[in-house]
């Protein structure tokens, strides 16, 4: 039987594929640029065959490199499970579930709707794991993901959970005063979110160009998590791209207004995506037809 490559080479390998990127990988490895290369280089000469294509920047995977990629993820993904599986049966602890998504998404939309799922399976503990951006690439032990975008992803079995949908919030007394000067969006003041890893959210200046209206003429407030851009809306510093998903339930509360006619429908939507390993245990399908449900009851 060949043997296989050390466990060191092949996590190296996963991270860089789940990253996007030789150089953030190396950030959340917390390790050198040339130090990642070098064990991308000790793995290729393992195998015999170029994984990645250097050509490009930045460099991206082979068909050779693909064919590994699925295989590493799913057998660390196995393994992650069994892990699980195994301390929660030696020390009696209840079923487990680990569930990923940005800030944002656990802030506003799973975490106030958490205490529904618990009252009616105590038995299942969930993990929630708050990440800065959507993930590419669903990381090993990660049971659930939850992400923005049009679906296509491969690291699971994908399901929607609701259409997702945009419309400019405000302060509703900034909003009011806003409409009654007759001030339009381009002339409003604006709050932007822009960070590594949030390209496929829509901003302003798409927003604008998709509703036809002029170009924003100011740079604005600038974050860099959405979370901190919906506080300074919350206190009138300017408006933001609200999205269904997370600005819903504060608008219901009457803290942020909506700006008249400005709801636009991108054709995406929020998705599930379960790991291949996880689907099939009991706790993980009570929470997914928990989760399917909320989503359908989405207004």
């Amino acid at each position: 039987m060949e043997p296989l490559p050390p466990l060191r080479l092949l996590t190296v390998f996963e991270t860089v594929d789940r990253a996007g990127s030789m150089r953030a990988a190396a950030a959340e490895l917390n390790v050198s640029l040339p130090a990642v290369s070098q064990s991308l280089k000790a793995l290729e000469d393992h195998v015999g065959v170029a994984l990645f294509d250097r050509t490009v920047r930045p460099a991206r995977l082979t068909q050779a490199g693909q064919q590994l990629a699925q295989a590493v993820r799913e057998g660390i993904g196995l393994i992650s499970a069994a892990i699980a599986s195994i301390r929660a049966s030696a020390s009696g602890e209840a079923p487990a579930l680990t569930v990923a998504c940005t800030v944002g998404m656990a802030t506003h939309w799973l975490m106030p709707r958490l205490s529904g799922f618990y009252a009616a399976h105590p038995d299942i503990l969930i993990n929630v794991q708050a990440m800065p951006s959507d993930l590419k690439r669903r990381a090993p032990g990660m049971d659930v993901v939850l992400r923005y975008g049009d679906g296509g992803w491969t690291d699971g079995t994908t399901q929607v959970l609701f259409p997702e949908r945009i419309c400019p919030v405000g302060h509703p007394a900034l909003v009011a005063r806003l409409a009654e000067a007759g001030t339009g969006l381009h002339m409003a003041p604006l709050i932007h979110v822009e960070f590594e890893g949030a390209r496929h959210w829509t901003g302003w200046a798409e927003y604008c160009r998709l509703s036809g209206l002029p170009a924003p003429r100011s740079r604005g407030l600038m974050f860099n998590t959405y979370v901190q851009a919906v506080q300074a809306a919350l206190h009138g510093q300017g408006l933001i791209l609200g999205w269904r998903s997370i600005t819903e339930g504060i608008e219901a509360e009457g803290r942020l207004a909506r700006w008249p006619g400005g709801e636009l429908d991108l054709g995406t939507a929020y998705h599930m995506t379960i790991a291949p390993e996880a689907e099939a245990g009991p706790a993980c399908r009570a929470f997914a037809e928990w989760l399917l449900a909320e989503g359908a009851a989405q207004p």
